[in-house]
């Protein structure tokens, strides 16, 4: 399905309920299925979510999680400690393409069984499940996150706990962060000091509880967008959120004042207005490693504002869905931006002027979809394999709609 996107203009005051977030719900998902006392509200609806719930599931020897990398990395670890259990899992043929080796290493090096059934140090994976008895590993510190988290969250059932040492500069410690704080939640005890995680095995019965799930901060990013390419005293609320988030990507209350947006919170919403902001750099720097997943918005967003962006912290956008770095430029460039990329940076050099009724591909990305959609208040433009959006947020095209996007 492809959407054209006519000029828009946003109605004021505005009010949308975004779906729980995926990091969140993907994260406590597990957890549910390694203490079932938990019950959980407000789960995302997103894909990954319900590949995830689906693959939890499941009795059968083969799980297919298509398109979702989260779902992968933590039901690799998850099946490697389900004992006598033998299954297979697999994804899309872009899920083939992206690495998972320095996971599968850490595991087995704690005693896992897995075994690469194509190409050496990608799925499919055949995992044999097993108790696992050893507890101290190393793990490269600059990889996705989700290798990390994927171990921690089956620390406490290992016989003997979990010592994770991390080796050089740690990526997205806000997301290691998330899940510790889970863990700790539901009373299972861990340390974060220096570059050692440490998750004391599970000696207690976890206590019957409740745990509601934030709403998805990335996927306010856009909203984000929204306002700052929207007229001054343009404003929207979306809910449900807190100050005090586990999400990293909360930092975009913070980036997004660069952009003439003030974030205010009240009762567990958020508002965004545009303000009378003149900016003061003509250059927006930025250092992402703890919140890549909002790159593509932020790089859009100073492209339709004609502001020069260069952003830092890159390195793992290239093993998402698409390579996200190759993917923004070429298309940014069919709008009449300059870009440089580099492995770990992009750089966007400022320009006024934006050409019309273009074709973005999204690359099977959901992020390339919602990325450029706010651009819909610049110009028209097209969306190619729109309901890739599904991925994450499945009600996307129908909140930009009820807020004054023109479709079709």
């Amino acid at each position: 399905m492809d959407i054209s996107i006519q000029l828009s203009k946003l109605k004021n005051h505005q009010s949308v309920q975004i779906t729980g977030s995926k990091s969140e719900s993907n994260r406590l998902l597990l957890l549910q299925a390694l203490y079932p006392q938990i019950e959980i509200e407000n789960v995302s609806n997103s894909d990954d979510s319900v590949l995830m719930q689906k693959a939890l599931a499941s009795k059968d020897s083969l799980i297919d999680i298509h398109h979702a990398g989260t779902a992968m990395r933590f039901l690799t670890a998850y099946f490697s400690i389900q004992n006598e259990r033998e299954i297979t899992i697999t994804g899309s043929s872009r899920m083939k393409e992206r690495p998972i080796k320095i996971l599968v290493d850490a595991l087995r090096t704690l005693g896992a069984d897995i075994s690469y059934l194509e190409n050496d140090g990608f799925p499919p994976l055949k995992i044999s499940g097993k108790k696992l008895t050893v507890s101290k590993v190393n793990l490269q510190a600059n990889v996705s996150s989700q290798y990390i988290s994927a171990l921690i969250l089956i620390a406490s059932k290992l016989e003997n706990g979990l010592e994770l040492t991390l080796e050089g500069t740690i990526t997205s410690i806000p997301y290691i962060k998330m899940t510790l704080s889970l863990l700790d939640s539901i009373g299972i005890e861990t340390s974060f000091v220096g570059n050692v995680i440490t998750v004391k095995p599970i000696t207690k019965n976890i206590e019957k509880q409740t745990l509601v799930v934030e709403s998805d901060w990335s996927s306010a990013s856009y909203f984000y967008s929204l306002i700052a390419l929207s007229e001054v005293g343009t404003e929207i609320s979306i809910s449900s959120y807190k100050e005090e988030s586990l999400q990293g990507d909360s930092v975009l209350a913070t980036i997004y004042k660069s952009f003439g947006v003030n974030t205010s919170f009240s009762n567990q919403k958020i508002t965004l207005k545009k303000t009378d902001f003149i900016y003061s750099k003509s250059l927006v720097e930025l250092d992402l490693k703890n919140a890549p997943d909002i790159a593509q918005t932020i790089a859009v967003t100073a492209f339709g504002l004609g502001l020069e962006c260069y952003m830092i912290g890159l390195h793992t956008l290239k093993i998402k869905e698409t390579d996200r770095l190759v993917a923004l430029k070429t298309e940014l460039e069919k709008l009449g931006a300059n870009v440089i990329i580099t492995e770990a940076t992009l750089h966007l050099e400022s320009s006024k002027n934006i050409n019309t009724d273009i074709t973005i591909a999204t690359y099977n990305d959901h992020r390339m979809a919602m990325a450029f959609a706010p651009l819909g208040l610049k110009t028209p433009i097209k969306i190619e394999n729109a309901d890739v959006v599904s991925k994450s947020y499945p009600q996307f095209w129908e909140d930009f709609k009820a807020i004054g996007f023109h479709l079709k």
